[in-house]
């Protein structure tokens, strides 16, 4: 290597490593790294959006990978949601090379946009982020979800009238993308609160771009945010919520024991045909066990990388629980018929 580039190299890691002579800079970054160590093999990847808590992701996830000698890539995409997308894009891509950051933006097409732009603007996002993970071999993709995120989702998520499932998913550090099972996200900021990453953004590269829908009152996050706050005068903190997810937890946890239990007890998976036959006993247990149990026996012959909608389930279920309802329907690629007292589950032909 040139002198040159060895100049730049010691002058870039000096620069990091100077920012952790400040003693709570240093504590967040240690925690940072504990939730990332156990989980990073040789790269990764880092989805920006150039808000407080990314910004303070990317100078996090920079001091690793020198530290550690990981590569790591860095995306920001680009929603073309607003008019001056493009030019924070290009501001943050900038901003974020003069901290020697190398980044791509990642464009998503315009076309027809949902009536929930939020979700359609993170389902193109990871869709985008993936692709450009599948092409380099990245498996893992580190998001700024932080708890201040955490308490947020499980108010959307109770609105929407998520199960229990639902509301305690996103609290994991890590999960799979829906989009891909090859690929992670890990959110290795999930116990660090927004207050400590404004501080590292502002005492690091001191620099973000702010998105208007964080304080549109039109979006639900933003509504959830205004209660949450309210909420917080009256005594709601981070550690109590913590202990009501982690009850939550157990509870889950006993849930998925039964549902493994009755699809052991009561199904018989055919190998040759790819199908699974229901027992008598399956559908006589517990409303959710019946529920979580059905929509893994549907997932697996169907071949599906998520877990089929809630609402068709429950109906799939209670026509197969009135006698004489033997015509065959059809569900996320199965074929579902009932015999006698018996449910054959079999792969749709494709």
């Amino acid at each position: 290597m040139k002198k040159k580039n060895l100049s730049v190299k010691k002058k870039i890691l000096n620069f990091y490593s100077k920012k952790l002579d400040d003693p709570k800079i240093k504590k967040i970054y240690l925690k940072f790294k504990k939730n990332l160590s156990s989980h990073i093999t040789n790269s990764f990847c880092v989805a920006i959006s150039g808000g407080v808590d990314s910004i303070a992701l990317s100078f996090l996830a920079k001091f690793y990978s020198i530290e550690n000698n990981k590569k790591a890539y860095f995306f920001i995409v680009d929603h073309k949601l607003r008019k001056n997308s493009t030019t924070e894009a290009n501001l943050v891509k900038k901003k974020l090379k003069s901290f020697q950051i190398s980044s791509k933006i990642l464009t998503i097409k315009k076309g027809k946009v949902s009536n929930n732009i939020q979700s359609f603007a993170r389902y193109n996002r990871y869709k985008l982020i993936i692709k450009q993970s599948l092409a380099k071999n990245i498996d893992m993709i580190l998001t700024a979800h932080h708890s201040d995120d955490l308490i947020e989702n499980f108010f959307i998520r109770l609105l929407r009238g998520s199960g229990l499932r639902g509301l305690i998913s996103f609290s994991k550090i890590k999960s799979k993308v829906k989009h891909d099972d090859k690929i992670h996200v890990l959110r290795p900021l999930i116990d660090i609160s927004k207050k400590d990453l404004i501080y590292i953004s502002k005492n690091t590269f001191n620099f973000n771009v702010n998105d208007p829908s964080n304080f549109n009152d039109k979006f639900l996050r933003a509504k959830v945010r205004k209660l949450i706050s309210n909420l917080e005068k009256d005594g709601l903190t981070l550690n109590k919520f913590k202990l009501t997810l982690n009850n939550l937890s157990k509870s889950n946890y006993a849930l998925d024991y039964f549902v493994k239990k009755n699809i052991n007890d009561n199904s018989n998976y055919l190998k040759y045909k790819k199908s699974i036959i229901l027992k008598d006993g399956f559908l006589k247990q517990p409303d959710e066990i019946v529920f979580r149990s059905f929509s893994e026996v549907i997932q697996k012959v169907g071949k599906k990388n998520t877990l089929t909608r809630g609402e068709k389930v429950v109906r799939l279920i209670k026509y197969l629980g009135i006698n004489n309802n033997y015509s065959k329907k059809t569900l996320s690629g199965c074929i579902i018929q009932k015999i006698e007292n018996s449910v054959i589950i079999s792969p749709e032909k494709g």
